[in-house]
């Protein structure tokens, strides 16, 4: 159940953060205006609480994992919002982010 809740709460922090950077690159880079920059600023601040809620409290191990998450979750980002095909050499990256992701939340620890 631990897990669940830990892999739930990481997607939620992606799409947060992916989305909120998303926002904001979509305000500045595609003048779009203050209100998508502003949504953004948004997001990008809710996904600094989403982070404290994992079951883990180690705040480096919590960042690093994520970091995987957010590599695999920004590509996945890019194919629905930018129609953005990604080649091997992504898939294969964000795989070994991925597993990176699993050892070091979830290897089992003493």
């Amino acid at each position: 159940m631990l897990i669940a809740r830990s892999v739930s709460l990481f997607v939620v922090a992606a799409l947060l953060e992916i989305g909120g950077a998303w926002l904001v690159w979509q305000g500045v880079r595609e003048h779009r205006g203050w209100a998508w920059i502003g949504a953004g600023i948004v997001a990008l601040g809710a996904y600094g609480f989403v982070a404290t809620l994992q079951p883990d409290a180690n705040f480096g191990r919590i960042l690093a994992a994520y970091g995987g998450v957010f590599v695999a979750g920004s590509l996945a980002w890019g194919m629905v919002a930018d129609d953005y095909r990604p080649d091997r050499f992504d898939v294969i990256g964000a795989l070994i982010c991925l597993a990176g992701v699993a050892v070091i939340m979830y290897a089992p620890r003493r």
